[in-house]
């Protein structure tokens, strides 16, 4: 990224305004610093050169003590507004990544590992901070306060300008060095966060399947090596920010000496006088401090720029193409796919694909796991657009709409979706259900054993539950979502793997609710693994998957 990108101006508002609020405030920055150069120079050869009394210096004096007084006060309302706008802008751009890759498809905003996108979303972009409360201001001082300063130091002394001159051209060229020695060095961290943060997600999210085989301390040597790794990323950044800004500190030092020398050979020779050597001296480090902080402060906004660099490349993928034709009436159509494929690393996953969903049927997907099963309910619902084939919406008349074509928020209307792991909101037991008549909602709860659960519960039907069902199990979680699909029933059904965290009783109750949906008329998706669950199966389809790009299966697909 560059020192100021304008992308990060265009996609997180809040960093314009703070921007020009910096440039504001380092104009006034190099306003206090000449002033206070020329006031403290003034009033110090007044003393020395002159000896003027105290009296006599002591207006030049309060009016220096009302700079500093003043410089301080701006440095502060600097730092202020800094946090108050990496705050903000980080939170904008954070809704906007997110936003982005919910309208894109997670697969398509991070084709490689979508949990990296949860750790750039929430960690990642946090480390934006330092570049905006730190870089950015001194980057603004650079451009502003340097060539003013020097500006004013050729009016009083062209030969300390010289110098000057002549050796500021090596601090951005020794940032330039360090810059090149370092590249990548930040990517690789924050690439090496995410895999961290995407192994221990998947370690969070396997943990009970872990626990239930005895292997949940399996990942702990591969999480403690990311770990290590992420460690020594850390600690070498530290280590060449900490070398940088040792070298930036001795360039400067020696430069601002060279200055110093020359001023006072001249002063003992009687060609400079003492209240311009003075002002010099006091304006040389000012020249250099805003370069050398830039070069001191880069390194703790790498790690933010890099984040930056992904959330640009995340925003910049392209929206797909949205239907606008409304879905039809699918309780008495279908919905229909054929030749669905979906290109994955390793070939096809699924292959190519044909299935109806009808009502009152139920479906089952049966295959090996990375076959594509996840992938094929995504194409269906969807989220996911298929690499190969097409998904028809089919009304009663028999017309077929393309999916593609079709409003998806209308199509989603019709259709209830109960991952393995079911999203609830927060609420009671009762809001969580959809607020229904008691008579239908103990039907329900009856037949998914949700009753013996709610009877447990210290406050039965308004026992209040966090987000995601907080406060009730997996097995119990998944009781809820299956009551709620019963009470709202949907023209399509799509449950993946609903007995992945139920016991042989749960079992049971799955395959009552399957027969109560296909009794109402609803079209079931089913994914798979149990054969009690393909044997209650109307339609049994085997998934597959292809690794080799030239087989005739995939030929098929390409063309």
């Amino acid at each position: 990224m560059k020192p100021l990108d304008p992308r990060l101006l265009r996609y997180a508002r809040a960093a314009r305004g703070y921007l020009a609020l910096t440039v504001v405030l380092g104009v006034l920055t190099g306003a206090l610093v000449v002033a206070q150069a020329l006031l403290l120079a003034h009033a110090l050869g007044s003393a020395v050169a002159q000896g003027a009394s105290l009296a006599a210096v002591a207006p030049l004096v309060g009016w220096l003590a009302v700079v500093v007084v003043v410089r301080a006060v701006v440095a502060g309302l600097q730092e202020r507004y800094a946090h108050r706008a990496a705050t903000r802008a980080v939170a904008e751009l954070r809704e906007r990544v997110v936003a982005h890759a919910a309208a894109v498809g997670p697969r398509r905003a991070a084709p490689a590992d979508g949990a990296s996108l949860v750790t750039l979303a929430t960690r990642g972009l946090d480390a934006l901070e330092p570049y905006f409360v730190r870089y950015l201001p001194q980057l603004v001082l650079a451009a502003t306060l340097t060539p003013a300063t020097l500006l004013v130091v050729l009016g009083l002394d062209w030969v300390s300008a010289a110098i000057i001159a002549g050796t500021l051209p090596l601090v951005p060229v020794f940032m330039w060095l360090v810059g090149v020695m370092t590249q990548g060095r930040s990517e690789r961290g924050l690439a090496t966060m995410q895999r961290l943060g995407a192994q221990v997600l998947d370690l969070l999210a396997g943990l009970a399947t872990l626990r239930a085989f005895g292997r949940e301390r399996g990942p702990v040597a591969r999480v403690r090596d990311l770990g290590t790794a992420h460690r020594r990323a850390t600690m070498g950044t530290l280590r060449i920010a900490f070398l940088s800004g040792m070298v930036l500190e001795l360039l400067t030092t020696l430069s601002v000496a060279l200055v110093a020398v020359g001023i006072g050979l001249r002063l003992v020779y009687g060609h400079l006088d003492l209240v311009t050597g003075l002002a010099v001296l006091v304006l040389a480090p000012e020249v250099f401090n805003p370069l050398r902080q830039v070069g001191a402060q880069f390194h703790a906004s790498t790690d933010g720029v890099a984040a930056a660099q992904r959330a640009f490349a995340v925003l910049e993928v392209p929206v797909p193409a949205l239907g606008t034709r409304p879905a039809p009436d699918l309780a008495g159509g279908a919905v229909r796919a054929r030749g669905v494929a979906v290109r994955s690393r390793a070939g096809w996953a699924p292959a190519p694909l044909d299935l109806d969903l009808l009502p009152g049927r139920v479906v089952a997907l049966v295959g090996p796991s990375g076959a594509g099963k996840s992938s094929a309910v995504e194409v269906l619902l969807g989220l996911l657009p298929p690499d190969a084939g097409t998904v028809s919406l089919v009304d009663a008349d028999g017309t077929a709409t393309p999916l593609a074509d079709v409003d998806l928020h209308d199509y989603w209307r019709q259709v209830t979706w109960l991952p393995q792991r079911p999203l609830l909101e927060p609420g009671t037991v009762h809001e969580v259900l959809g607020s229904p008549a008691p008579a239908d909602r103990a039907r329900a709860a009856a037949l998914t054993g949700l009753d013996d659960v709610v009877a447990t519960l210290p406050d039965g039907w308004d026992t209040l539950l966090g987000g995601g069902g907080s406060g009730l199990s997996v097995g119990q979680r998944q009781r809820l979502a299956l009551t709620r699909a019963l009470l709202h029933p949907r023209p399509v059904v799509v449950l993946d793997e609903p007995t992945a965290h139920l016991d042989a009783a749960g079992e049971q109750v799955v395959l009552a609710t399957l027969d109560a949906l296909r009794a109402s008329g609803s079209a079931v998706l089913l994914v798979a693994h149990r054969a009690t669950l393909t044997a209650s199966a109307d339609v049994v389809v085997a998934v597959t998957s292809t690794a080799d790009a030239a087989d005739p299966v995939a030929r098929q697909v390409t063309t």
